[in-house]
């Protein structure tokens, strides 16, 4: 029954009762739970707190926000802003005029994906301090950062990996580098002309994630899983499809299983970076563009 005031309007629903109202509905509820069996509960309240708490996300269509979030699901990567994992950032389109959901991994999620490949030793990822860095060698890619911290200002990030058979690649970006990418390719900080929204609250772990990405996507060993997850990343609505639509057309649909894991951050070695070997066989690929 529709809400109504003392003058028998119709009472206007607020984002978050609008996405509760779409997440009970029969037919939702339906698909969530085939989707997603005993876990749906635990993505409908995550997905329910996510929107509740975005005014930005909140521009987006509620069903648009559910499917992203399926995304982050069948990858076994929770939401939970705090836990750094997965994201879904609201991206205007400037072709439809309208705020588009996107889902994309964190940093702690693309460790996850690497890890079940069983082709990583050693991945890892982090902020570099003033007086850390000492050299980063333009040919190969090494960079030295066992200098002494002389202050808590970041000047970097980094990425580094070891694959089993040997191969070992690092990166590191200036934070000025970075900054210079995300007024690029990010299109509100573009359009404001600074950094603004999700990448202005979590601009280490961004960093990190992108940082990441691109060491990967461009050395690394990557699973369906991965390239699924990290393409587009950087992409306007209009761009992702356009990828999506090219990497797609005359593709068999691959399936994901559905597990919601909360115990991901124990296993990554916090020293050493080492992670523990999976099942997940490993594709090879040069990587989305960026």
């Amino acid at each position: 029954m529709t809400q109504k005031n003392d003058n028998g309007q119709a009472l206007q629903k607020t984002p978050a009762q609008a996405m509760n109202g779409l997440l009970s509905g029969k037919v939702m509820q339906d698909m969530i739970n085939n989707t997603l069996k005993d876990k749906s509960s635990l993505f409908t309240a995550s997905v329910l707190e996510l929107y509740s708490n975005d005014s930005q996300l909140q521009k987006c269509d509620p069903g648009e926000v559910i499917r992203e979030a399926l995304k982050a699901a069948s990858l076994d990567l929770p939401l939970n802003k705090n836990l750094g994992f997965a994201w879904i950032v609201a991206r205007y389109s400037t072709k439809e005029r309208r705020y588009i959901p996107q889902f994309q991994p964190g940093w702690k999620g693309i460790v996850q994906l690497a890890q079940r490949t069983a082709q990583y030793k050693v991945i890892n990822t982090g902020i570099v301090y003033e007086g850390e860095l000492k050299k980063c060698s333009k040919l190969t890619g090494e960079i030295d950062i066992e200098g002494e911290a002389v202050s808590d200002k970041a000047v970097g990030y980094f990425a580094h990996f070891e694959l089993i058979n040997g191969f070992r690649k690092s990166l590191y970006w200036s934070k000025e580098k970075v900054e210079a990418h995300v007024l690029k390719y990010n299109q509100e900080s573009k359009k404001e002309g600074r950094i603004v929204g999700n990448w202005a609250e979590y601009f280490d772990d961004r960093s990190q994630s992108t940082v990441l990405k691109h060491l990967i996507s461009k050395y690394g060993i990557m699973s369906v899983q991965m390239l699924s997850a990290m393409k587009g990343d950087e992409d306007t609505p209009e761009e992702a499809a356009g990828r999506e639509i090219k990497g797609n057309a005359n593709a068999s649909v691959i399936g994901f299983t559905a597990q919601i894991v909360d115990d991901h951050a124990d296993s990554v070695n916090k020293e050493t970076g080492e992670v523990a070997s999976t099942k997940e066989e490993p594709v090879a690929t040069d990587g989305p563009g960026y």
